[in-house]
């Protein structure tokens, strides 16, 4: 392996998952007498956990219903969510165009490969070894494998440690602002792909570089690491 290490973000950027993760909201806001939301909802309610993401949806501008989320309410609406996804993790999920080519060339250049999500760890495992990609990486780093997580930068920079590898020969790859967020703080090469979890413009993210898809990734990361 070279001294070299390129990071991801899962959902929305690896992997499209929002209809298994919107499958599991609404099974969770419709047995707790929340209104469902759209498929189009995740890009705000995606990108920092489960937890986060039904107090969003509950907490909406649009959500009509009188009730609230009390703090043990909170935590047996999560437990729900978590228990209703693992069991249907890989039922709409698809990997996005362009990545399997691109973790393939990553491979053949010996560059080290490590996922830095805010899914739970073990449910990122899952949902990677049944989608069939969980052999192509190194180190796995989910919300719960460090006492901290994105926007923290330690989630990065902890990650690039174990792996031995300094942070001007790294890359991050995301689609949102938590990505960004962390990737500008751990001072690490950030490049944004278009279409995933985020309502924001893309102008208002921070990114070294933005691009529509992997496909145009190859040619960047050969020039972010001199390869």
């Amino acid at each position: 392996m070279i001294n070299k290490a390129i990071l991801f973000d899962l959902d929305g950027t690896l992997v499209e998952t929002a209809p298994d993760l919107m499958s599991a909201h609404n099974h969770v806001m419709e047995k707790y007498g929340f209104e469902k939301k759209p498929l189009s909802d995740i890009r705000y309610l995606a990108g920092r956990g489960a937890a986060t993401m039904l107090m969003r949806s509950a907490n909406s501008r649009n959500t009509k219903t009188e009730n609230k989320i009390n703090e043990k309410t909170h935590k047996e609406m999560t437990t729900e969510f978590i228990d209703f996804y693992s069991k249907n993790i890989c039922k709409g999920s698809v990997i996005n165009p362009g990545v399997i080519d691109y973790l393939k060339w990553c491979k053949d250049q010996k560059i080290h490969l490590a996922v830095c999500t805010n899914k739970m760890e073990h449910l990122t495992i899952k949902l990677l070894k049944e989608i069939k990609l969980y052999d192509y990486f190194d180190f796995i780093a989910g919300a719960d494998t460090f006492n901290y997580r994105k926007p923290n930068p330690q989630h990065i920079t902890s990650i690039l440690e174990i792996l031995n590898i300094p942070i001007e020969n790294s890359i991050m790859i995301g689609d949102s602002e938590t990505d960004a967020e962390a990737s500008k703080a751990a001072k690490v090469k950030f490049i944004l792909v278009k279409g995933g979890y985020t309502e924001k413009n893309y102008n208002q993210i921070f990114h070294d570089h933005l691009v529509d898809s992997f496909k145009e990734i190859k040619d960047l990361s050969k020039k972010i690491l001199n390869i």
